[in-house]
């Protein structure tokens, strides 16, 4: 039964993300329409697993939890002066201007939507990603393949699932470099998920991430 399991957990999480590349890449609909695709993938897929492997875990995966909140808040507090001052510190030596075209042209985002989509992306969006990679597919490979298997594959498929909504956002470099950064937020999250056992801390976290990368898009849109 682990293997079947472990087997339902990586095949959908395979078709959610190529699904959202093709979403984010090729399709590139109206953010509105794009985050309602979202929803129905990593909130229905998960649910439909569960439906056809009753070991997966599903609706205790919403329990939430009170350890580790202020801890959470405080890496929140943390990542949040991090990510921005890492901005601060590479913007004299990579081009950043392209970012904002490509916000609007790619993802939707222009400067009238803009405090909506920051509003959804701090707070719903970072919801969604948290159920999906470190609730539906971290916690329930954890328990069918063991944890570093499980910290591997989910974290590289975080950090893969950005790539196509970021296609032509960075250089190179800096994009290789912004994806070794996902994956190691992945992990951090990860663990943050395992030691509380709840994805509300992650959540915690990754919102205030958001809200780093939120200022610095509106600093870039002006």
């Amino acid at each position: 039964m682990k293997k079947r399991s472990a087997w339902i957990v990586l095949a959908f999480t395979v078709f959610c993300c190529v699904a959202m590349a093709l979403v984010d890449g090729v399709i590139r609909p109206g953010y509105a329409a794009k985050s309602a695709v979202k929803s129905v993938l990593f909130m229905l897929v998960p649910l439909i697993a569960s439906v056809m492997d009753k070991d997966l875990l599903y609706l205790s995966l919403f329990r939430p939890k009170k350890r580790g909140a202020v801890v959470s808040v405080l890496f929140g507090v943390g990542i949040y002066a991090l990510i921005l001052g890492g901005y601060f510190a590479v913007s004299g030596f990579f081009d950043f201007s392209q970012i904002a075209g490509a916000l609007t042209e790619n993802v939707g985002v222009t400067k009238d939507n803009f405090l909506f989509v920051s509003l959804y992306i701090s707070f719903a969006n970072s919801f969604l990603e948290e159920f999906f990679f470190r609730g539906f597919v971290f916690t329930n490979l954890s328990r069918s393949t063991g944890r570093v298997f499980a910290y591997i594959f989910s974290a590289l498929s975080f950090s893969l699932y950005h790539t196509a909504m970021m296609i032509g956002w960075f250089s190179p470099v800096l994009f290789a470099l912004v994806m070794v950064g996902l994956a190691a937020g992945g992990v951090f999250f990860n663990l943050l998920n395992e030691k509380t056992d709840t994805i509300y801390c992650s959540w915690l976290t990754h919102m205030f991430a958001n809200f780093a990368i939120n200022t610095i898009g509106f600093m870039l849109l002006k």
